[in-house]
């Protein structure tokens, strides 16, 4: 049987082999003299290293550690404060230029060699086991590793010289006869062999075997000179198109998937059809079906087809991972609650079958006074003559002693059963009487009855707290609200003010100058849209094509009724490739909430007016002897406008991945998505009041519902948000 599909390949492929890093090395020589620019840890998984080539846009170097490497271009968001392994790759290789890339033998180990100044630097990049990422300096002296480790023949430690793992089998230089031996030794299949001893992984191992015609399942050492000879032709042919190749390869499921594929315009839709690839090669695998196969221009670009959509998100994982592991929700709560009461019954069972047990051998010892006073009198005696040393050598003939401490200068002894055989046994202090004996046991049967007594005052109040818990759940959730736990991180955009229109899209605006610094340096990008209000000190506003809300299908926990449960979505570009296609009226409402934002509100009017323009507009350059103060941007060339804008906002109840919080946006945008939500408009309450009555109508935080409202007195339109 010739070599075919092994289905437990596709769960491997997150990680390179050998052969994936020979082709990445060969295309990141192609980036030779160019400068490294920053260096980015968005994940703890994940160092982004960004290259900037002269006349072209930057590059990013995706390391996912253990796993791939390879270039990208993708949008991808980035923490504000870099990681301290990030500050030490900028410390030492910002502005440096890349010399030299090499893989150590046929090894998941790649050498970025960078030149500045100071001399030379080394990027050492393992994609094995857990993998690594460490900093070398010209005598190959680790400065800093992304984790620290040590191995049988190596330590990876800052201030150690860096040792490169163990040699493999390269068998790019592997003659006929270092084949034919390893053949001829192996005890185990042709496609375990090659893997393995051959150092070419199962899926090239399986490539050859199919080339060379030969069943995956025969043993190694059965082949006929032929047979051989086919095997060392296929893989001499397998490593010629490796090292002399171009471009690369992506398999689909089926022709549906494939079909996706090529009908794909934009990159959203290019994401969404990548999910169908169910394999990639930098070579062609003739034991896959060739109707499903597409070429693509190079291995990195087949990485970052099937892996860049989760790789670039990597940031806000991250947030998300440390905004679920910062509280505990009801069902932890209850459950811990739950556990506790379990352990106390356990502990009052305990603490009252061992009082009953011990208040028996009390007695048993009263019972039996002369026996222990007989044996207490003989120990004593042999004591006072002998030693201690003595008697525990002599007690292994005494039925009635089992064993001796002398540290404690206690025996344990047996006591007598009905038929005067050995029965209980019952430790005994020599230096005391029977009846200081027995009232040591009594005294320890009352401090277990004791302690039981307290577990069971304990279990009270646990049940008490979970009765409470369970009866303020129920008192909410008929009234409609949430209960919180506590958060000590928020999700990215609930650090600026940030709003719904009414397609799901996101828009989020500075909260003061250093906010509207960071809206347009980090979260405008060139398919976003610039919206401002025509007032001075507004914030700058950022109308995002692909990031919004969307209603969440599978939500999980406690949801009271009428709350919408929704999640954040990266991919509402709904087939446009720039926002400045988006309908005239939902950029008109991104252009409202930025003059909601602005101080028009409290300016007693009931309009004012906006605008947009493109991201390659704002700059911060200014004429010749002008100066911007800081979150303050020049826009020129043409600009679209939008006048006599109402000034109303909304706010809805929702929980979003799993967290409840207010929602604000344009009243389209909020009523679509969340059936509990009120209209605001300026008015004469003051805010802190009105985000009191929404905090206790809904249980959300009173700073959370403060955030979402506009600087200036309020009036409120209901439409089921304080749930009356």
């Amino acid at each position: 049987m010739k070599g075919a599909w092994d289905s437990g390949l596709r769960a491997m492929r997150a990680q390179s082999s050998s052969f994936d890093v020979a082709r990445t090395v060969r295309e990141l020589r192609s980036m030779i003299g160019v400068r490294a620019r920053k260096a980015y840890q968005p994940h703890h998984e994940q160092v982004v290293l960004r290259l900037n080539p002269k006349g072209e846009p930057s590059v990013d170097l995706v390391i996912v550690r253990g796993k791939r490497l390879y270039m990208s271009r993708r949008d991808r968001p980035m923490p504000n404060n870099p990681s301290p392994f990030a500050m030490v790759l900028r410390k030492h290789l910002s502005n440096s230029r890349l010399v030299e890339v090499e893989q150590v033998g046929f090894d998941r180990v790649v050498i970025l060699t960078f030149e500045h100044g100071g001399g030379r630097l080394k990027l050492v990049i393992e994609l094995f086991r857990d993998g690594n990422v460490l900093l070398l300096d010209e005598n190959d002296v680790i400065i800093q590793p992304l984790t620290h480790a040590k191995y049988a023949s190596r330590s990876l430690k800052r201030g150690e010289p860096y040792l490169a793992p163990p040699e493999t089998v390269d068998p790019r230089g592997l003659a006929r006869e270092e084949l034919d031996a390893i053949l001829g030794e192996s005890g185990h299949s042709i496609i375990r062999t090659l893997a393995a001893r051959v150092n070419l992984g199962r899926i090239y191992g399986n490539a050859v075997c199919t080339a060379a015609g030969i069943g995956l399942d025969e043993p190694a050492d059965s082949l006929d000179e032929e047979q051989r000879q086919a095997l060392s032709d296929a893989m001499s042919s397998l490593l010629d198109e490796l090292a002399n190749g171009e471009g690369s390869h992506l398999w689909f499921e089926d022709s549906e998937g494939l079909t996706a594929w090529k009908s794909a315009e934009n990159p959203v839709s290019i994401d969404t059809a990548s999910s169908g690839i169910s394999e990639f090669s930098p070579i062609v695998l003739p034991f896959l079906d060739e109707t499903q196969r597409v070429g693509i221009e190079n291995l990195s670009a087949a990485y970052d087809a099937v892996f860049g959509a989760h790789d670039a998100i990597a940031y806000i994982r991250r947030e998300e991972e440390k905004l679920a592991a910062a509280g505990e929700d009801e069902e932890e709560q209850r459950a811990k609650l739950d556990r506790r009461a379990a352990q106390q019954r356990s502990a009052i069972e305990r603490f009252e079958s061992q009082a009953v047990l011990t208040q028996e051998l009390a007695k048993s010892v009263q019972d039996n006074w002369t026996h222990v006073d007989d044996l207490l009198g003989q120990v004593n005696s042999l004591i006072e003559s002998e030693s201690w040393q003595s008697l525990d050598s002599k007690v292994k003939d005494v039925v009635w002693i089992d064993r001796v401490d002398p540290a404690k200068r206690t025996i344990l002894a047996r006591l007598p059963d009905e038929d005067g055989e050995a029965g209980a046994s019952v430790t005994l202090a020599v230096e005391k009487s029977v009846h200081q004996n027995a009232q040591t046991y009594f005294e320890q049967a009352r401090t277990l009855k004791d302690k039981a007594k307290g577990a069971r005052a304990a279990l009270e109040r646990t049940e008490a707290q979970a009765a409470k818990e369970q009866a303020k759940r129920a008192k909410d959730a008929a009234a409609g609200r949430v209960r919180l736990a506590k958060r000590s991180k928020r999700f990215w955009f609930e650090k600026h003010r940030w709003g719904i229109l009414s397609d799901g899209r996101l828009i989020v605006g500075g909260r003061d100058a250093k906010g509207n610094d960071t809206v347009v340096r980090k979260y405008l990008r060139s398919t976003d849209l610039y919206v401002h209000a025509d007032l001075h000190g507004a914030p700058s506003c950022s109308l995002r094509l692909r990031d919004g809300l969307e209603v969440d299908p599978h939500p999980v926990g406690f949801r009271p009724e009428g709350v919408a449960s929704l999640k954040i979505s990266q991919e509402l570009a709904g087939g446009q490739e720039d926002a400045q296609n988006l309908p005239a009226e939902i950029i008109e409402e991104g252009a409202q909430l930025a003059i909601c934002w602005s101080r028009a509100w409290g300016s007693g009017g009931a309009a004012a007016t906006a605008f947009h323009a493109r991201p390659s507009q704002v700059s911060k350059q200014t004429e010749s002897g002008e100066s911007l103060g800081r979150g303050a941007f020049v826009v020129r060339g043409q600009r679209t406008w939008y006048r006599d804008v109402p000034m109303e906002i909304a706010i809805g109840f929702a929980i979003i991945n799993n967290i409840p919080i207010p929602v604000s946006g344009t009243a389209a945008g909020v009523s679509n998505l969340c059936q509990r939500w009120a209209l605001i408009k300026p008015g004469r309450e003051k805010k802190e009041t009105l985000a009191n009555r929404i905090a206790k109508a809904t249980g959300l935080a009173q700073d959370d519902v403060l955030a979402a409202l506009p600087s200036g007195a309020c009036e409120l339109e209901d439409h089921g948000l304080l749930n009356t």
